[in-house]
């Protein structure tokens, strides 16, 4: 602030002085030199940073060992302030290259950068405002061509983040010693010739039809094993039933023949309980109880006894008279 004083103060006098004349003071033309002294140093010793910027001072083209936020500044006269944007930038690269299997690709390649602020001035004095020109350009298309070019051209449509995460790896490394920080990259877009799209296209339909008749064959396959599943357990079912239809014949007739043994068995056991208790008065007496009361009408004489024959008297003559 000091120079700016002396100056001002330099002015006033100078003003003071041309209008002496003689003995007498008065205003003259010449005076308003010192005005327009006035206001080139003003103007001169005044500089304006932009918001994301950095200023870097200079004089007579000699880098001074300081930056200028952003905001007014006071300067000398004689130096300038470079301006640098220290914000996020972004550069789109369109670069033809090449893949191991030497197909040409043309790669639209993106980048977001940012220079270090602190060391804005040391990038302005060793290598300038085109910086992006003079150090980045170069670098990044050395990056993208080398890792294109250790990918097969299908292999890059595959790996497409992990060949931007190796190119932004190298530029991070490149770049760095030049205090310029990567942000981010994109592969915005791999355009291949019409050839090899075409072929690719063809490849793809190959594989969806190859894959469509393989779906198709192993469903066959699943409903014809299962139809020969459901054909088995069928069959095992029937098996099973005609076992057990044949157990229950089996015990039907265990059990009907039991029941009839058991009725045989029960049968003899009344004729044997019958039996021993029948006696001849017993059996009279049946027979008297079962007699209607009428004599027999027709007797056979034996050599011992009379045997009574029961019948129809007439039935019983008829063949006598013939």
């Amino acid at each position: 602030m000091i120079w700016v004083i002396l100056a001002l103060v330099t002015v006033v006098a100078l003003f003071i002085l041309l209008g002496v004349n003689g003995k007498n003071w008065s205003r003259r033309p010449r005076q308003w030199l010192c005005l327009a002294g006035l206001l080139w140093l003003v103007v001169g010793a005044v500089a304006m940073v932009p918001t994301g910027h950095t200023g870097i001072l200079t004089t007579f083209g000699r880098v001074e060992n300081k930056t200028l936020e952003a905001g007014l500044h006071f300067k000398l006269p004689i130096q300038e302030v470079v301006i640098m944007d220290n914000r996020t930038q972004k550069q789109r690269l369109t670069l033809p290259c090449f893949s191991s299997d030497i197909q040409e690709v043309e790669v639209i390649y993106s980048i977001n950068y940012q220079i270090q602020k602190e060391n804005a001035q040391t990038i302005y004095k060793t290598i300038g405002e085109q910086y992006y020109q003079v150090v980045m350009e170069p670098r990044i298309e050395e990056a993208v061509r080398s890792v294109i070019a250790k990918y097969s051209a299908e292999s890059l449509i595959e790996n497409r983040d992990q060949l931007s995460a190796r190119i932004t790896t190298i530029l991070e490394e490149n770049l760095r010693p030049y205090n310029i920080d990567v942000v981010n990259t994109a592969i915005e877009s791999l355009d291949f010739s019409d050839a090899f799209t075409t072929a690719v296209e063809n490849k793809q339909v190959a594989q969806q039809n190859k894959l469509k008749a393989q779906t198709e064959q192993e469903q066959k396959t699943m409903e014809e094993q299962a139809a020969a599943a459901r054909q088995k357990i069928a069959a095992e079912a029937e098996a099973a039933v005609a076992v057990i239809q044949a157990e229950a014949d089996a015990n039907v007739i265990k059990i009907q023949a039991e029941a009839a043994e058991y009725a045989g068995q029960k049968d003899a056991a009344i004729n044997k309980a019958v039996s021993e208790t029948l006696t001849d008065l017993l059996v009279e007496y049946y027979k008297t109880k079962q007699w209607d009361g009428k004599l027999p009408e027709n007797y056979v004489a034996g050599v011992d006894s009379v045997i009574p024959i029961l019948g129809d008297k007439t039935a019983a003559a008829a063949p006598a008279g013939n």
